[in-house]
């Protein structure tokens, strides 16, 4: 979930959400009147909100109710906090063989591509639990899935990525992609077991596209095989066991030195550029050369569906669900149709959602996969809290061939121009999404450049799905489907520091900024993670100060409370927490801990500790991404008291 943020395309002329929420008092009241004011709106239940409670003191009992734990305050240190009467445990850091007789970590990066392919990948993002059974068995033994979403070549590489090579390019595809390893619970302890199950998808592992741009698409040939997911952020599950990995954040990887190339339209719209995001693979590599392998970027920026079970299939990337970033593909059921969420991190960026065509479990039995066959929507909100999904389909409004609109493939490949012809909403930064018990949807907006309050909203100036004229901390957005193709929205949440502004209801104890992985338990709670950027971490000034490190928080939907459960390390952010069935353990992933940051400075290959040294606390070594595992002391359900 890294902070690369293009800047924000125009998008027929609709107008930004911040500006439809400052253009009804009715909306801009619910926003700073607190849940409550929300729960009545929405029709959500007659529940009485309260702010989130100060913390007790460590010696104190911890409160009771949904969320019965002591919250820990904002902190600045290089570990992870929990709170008290809780454990945490590293299991899975970047560079952990995946066998016992695999390539053991070099902690002075000397480990080569070949070792990366057969370790746990960098930069752990999106992950999920697949336990192997349904009774206790499966809350001790099961298949952990993990998205590796980037590298950093300071870390990745004993001298850095001053001079690039082939075998550095080999490396950070090794790196990236997903680990899947099963893991056992034995006398209280979790672990990675040898397994067949075992695997790595990378940036050079076989994959099939299905859906309208199939494998032989014109518009993905190169004259090489499909190969590699990078980019794999945020993720989805399916109710037929599979893992949806989302790709976010690929363009940047491509680039070219050939002062005759110039980007077309659709590129332009996309973010690909000469320069790219610096890493210069195109030096060394001609696959990542637009110049030499236009159609290349084309096979990035899809929702790739891995079957855990079967580590040896091929990867499917499911074009159906569009080509954009990606962040998060949330599963839900209509009527036994299969419906999928996603946000396009960027400024601007669009809410998506696919709905199948049929009941999946017909669709199946007949030999078609449910994701294929569909219709994709993109969200426009009205200014009286209503909404609407606009179907992106060939032959239906402006996306006709008299257009310049081919067929569906080209309004999935081009998804993002198909919704500035629609007249989407722009939103900030759309993140995650997460689908309660009841059915209500929430999206994290992550934030958009600049400062701002809440008085200072409405206006052409205005940006992000904020009542704020910039919106700096980010909010939690949440709707409900009504018939067809509406719905009714509102804001759950106005993160940030009340310090700073005045209309955050939030106190220390649940004080946060930048929300992107959002995630429910079993028991309705919303468990959210924060993914405050570089620039702004622990920087005086910023506006983020006083919010710390990044850190997992967890809500109760019904009261509007919320409080901190974890912290993490200096520079990481948050990136994903699953469960096991009996919620008695909860994995969490910590994402690039010791990248340069203003506040704490910048590693470099003769100082790759100068921000963290997290968690080996090695200062010969380096930080590493990991998945750690958090316990409860007396072994029970991690949430109430």
């Amino acid at each position: 979930m890294a902070d690369l943020v293009p800047p924000r395309p125009d998008s027929a002329g609709a107008r930004p959400f911040e500006e439809i929420v400052a253009s009804s008092p009715s909306r801009r009241q619910v926003v700073t009147g607190g849940t409550a004011a929300l729960v009545a709106f929405l029709g959500f239940g007659t529940s009485t909100a309260h702010a989130a409670t100060p913390a007790p003191t460590p010696a104190g009992p911890a409160p009771k109710g949904l969320l019965g734990f002591a919250a820990v305050p904002p902190a600045t240190t290089d570990t992870v906090t929990v709170p008290p009467g809780h454990v945490v445990r590293t299991l899975a850091p970047w560079g952990r063989p995946l066998r016992s007789g695999g390539p053991a970590w070099l902690a002075d990066g000397g480990n080569s591509s070949a070792d990366q392919a057969r370790q746990i990948g960098s930069h752990h993002s999106g992950l999920h639990f697949f336990p192997y059974d349904d009774g206790p068995r499966g809350s001790r033994l099961g298949t952990l899935v993990i998205n590796h979403e980037a590298t950093d070549a300071t870390l990745l590489h004993r001298d850095g990525g001053a001079a690039m090579t082939r075998e550095k390019v080999d490396k950070a595809l090794a790196a990236q992609g997903l680990s899947v390893v099963e893991v056992r619970e034995s006398g209280g302890t979790w672990d990675i077991v040898d397994s067949p199950r075992n695997a790595r998808v990378t940036g050079t592992t076989p994959v099939r596209f299905s859906g309208p741009v199939d494998s032989a698409h014109p518009a993905l040939r190169t004259g090489t095989a499909h190969t590699g997911t990078l980019g794999n952020s945020a993720y989805g599950v399916t109710p037929w066991g599979t893992y949806l990995s989302c790709e976010e954040n690929v363009v940047g990887y491509f680039g070219t030195d050939d002062p005759s190339w110039r980007p077309t339209r659709t590129q332009k719209r996309y973010g690909v550029s000469a320069s790219g995001h610096g890493h210069r693979w195109h030096t060394v590599a001609p696959r990542f050369d637009l110049a030499v392998n236009g159609n290349e970027v084309h096979r990035f920026g899809w929702v790739v569906e891995i079957d855990p079970a079967a580590p040896s299939a091929p990867p499917v990337k499911r074009t159906a669900l569009g080509r954009f970033q990606h962040v998060g593909a949330t599963v839900t059921e209509s009527a036994g149709r299969v419906v999928v969420y996603s946000g396009d991190d960027e400024v601007g960026g669009y809410l998506y959602k696919f709905v199948g065509d049929e009941a999946w479990r017909q669709e199946r039995s007949r030999g078609r996969d449910p994701l294929d066959h569909g219709t994709l929507y993109v969200a426009r909100f009205e200014d009286d809290g209503t909404g609407r999904w606009l179907p992106l389909a060939h032959g239906r409004g402006p996306l006709k061939a008299e257009h310049g609109w081919r067929d569906q493939a080209d309004v999935v490949l081009r998804a993002r121009e198909a919704a500035d012809a629609l007249g989407a909403t722009p939103l900030d930064r759309p993140q995650q999404t997460a689908v309660a018990g009841d059915g209500t949807v929430y999206c994290a907006l992550a934030n958009s450049p600049g400062g701002g309050s809440c008085g200072s909203a409405g206006g052409s100036g205005g940006r992000g799905v904020s009542p704020r004229a910039s919106n700096p901390y980010g909010h939690i957005v949440r709707w409900r489907e009504e018939g067809a193709d509406g719905f009714r929205w509102d804001v759950f949440v106005l993160a940030g520091d009340p310090a700073h502004d005045e209309c955050v209801g939030l106190d220390e104890a649940g004080m946060f900024g930048s929300p992107k992985g959002l995630w429910f338990d079993a028991d309705g709670r919303l468990w959210i993670q924060t993914g405050i950027s570089k620039w702004d971490q622990n920087r005086g000034g910023s506006g983020h100060e006083n919010l710390g490190n990044n850190a997992v928080l967890v809500a109760d939907p019904a009261t509007g409370e919320i409080r901190r459960f974890l912290t993490g390390p200096r520079g990481a952010e948050i990136t994903g927490v699953t469960a096991t069935p009996d919620r008695r353990t909860l994995f969490v992933n910590i994402q690039h801990p010791g990248e340069r940051t203003a506040a704490w400075g910048t590693p470099t290959p003769d100082a790759p500790c100068a921000v963290s040294d997290w968690p080996d606390h090695d200062p010969q070594g380096r930080p590493r991404s990991a998945t750690v595992v958090v316990r409860r002391a007396d072994m029970g359900v991690i949430g109430p008291a």
